[in-house]
């Protein structure tokens, strides 16, 4: 199988690497939960999962097609959440933090179910752009809602793939691309609704919320992209714009030193997300 090459501009040289390889986890992970349909395991939360994430695989590969504009881009997900609205999924009665547990009734699959699929699809895509960063942090995420959740079954294969993925990712020899980060986005996502386990989701991502908002931030307002300087084999940055160039700002790191140390914040994030589901 041949895949589009696309240039790593974070190495000397800005080698071409195969790109759009996260195809690997729509169809494994999509073939893994149709078995469990068809062996009647979890069979309609399967069902619906498998659904979620060929729409999420599909959105992330026409973007790879087509390159969309981020105003565009945002709104995608909003398609791959209608498995869930369509089969009224997950439970509407939910833990909030400010007001304990609210049901909100049929607003939850017509406002917060999309919302969410929508924040943290985005979200997931946007902390990207380094060799592990789209599927080595993803992949703690995905290991803490499993812990926490009953349904857990249905995501050892998922699971499974991303972590062979972020092994290749990571040594720089495979880009996931967005159908990729769509596609992990969506079932980390769907996975929770249906888990009915949104408080856990939302402390786990936490840095991802923070990176998106930097990132917004400065684009909305001062008209400022986040940027990495490569200097050497090193990396650096002259501004705060997002998570990745608030760990490099005004040091010089190496790219797998930016990685893990993204990948520590995650990691102490989603152990908090585990704790606090712990003790409620």
């Amino acid at each position: 199988m041949v895949f589009k090459k696309a240039k790593d501009y974070h190495k000397p040289g800005n080698p071409e690497v195969p790109n759009g390889l996260g195809v690997i986890y729509v169809l494994g992970s999509s073939a893994y939960l149709f078995l469990l349909y068809f062996f009647d395991v979890n069979s309609d939360e399967a069902l619906t999962l498998a659904a979620c994430i060929l729409f999420g695989g599909f959105m992330g590969l026409f973007d790879d097609w087509v390159d969309l504009r981020w105003r565009y881009k945002a709104l995608t997900p909003l398609i791959a959440s209608l498995p869930l609205i369509a089969m009224r999924k997950g439970d509407t009665v939910m833990a909030t933090y400010l007001f304990g547990k609210v049901d909100f009734g049929i607003y939850f699959y017509l406002i917060i179910a999309p919302l969410i699929v929508t924040v943290t699809t985005n979200t997931i895509n946007q902390l990207g752009g380094l060799n592990g960063l789209e599927t080595v942090c993803p992949s703690i995420v995905m290991a803490g809602l499993m812990v926490v959740s009953q349904k857990r079954v249905l995501l050892i294969v998922p699971l499974a793939i991303l972590l062979l993925l972020a092994y290749f990712n990571y040594r720089g020899k495979l880009f996931v691309g967005n159908v990729g980060s769509f596609s992990v986005g969506i079932t980390l996502a769907s996975f929770t609704i249906l888990s009915n386990i949104e408080q856990t989701l939302v402390i786990a991502i936490s840095p991802y919320i923070i990176n998106s908002l930097l990132i917004l931030g400065n684009i909305l307002l001062f008209r400022r992209r986040a940027e990495l300087i490569l200097k050497g084999n090193r990396l650096t940055s002259n501004g705060i714009r997002s998570l990745q160039t608030l760990i490099a700002y005004k040091r010089e790191l190496t790219e797998h030193q930016i990685v893990l140390i993204c990948s520590l914040i995650v990691g102490l994030t989603t152990f908090l997300a585990v704790m606090v589901w712990t003790a409620t």
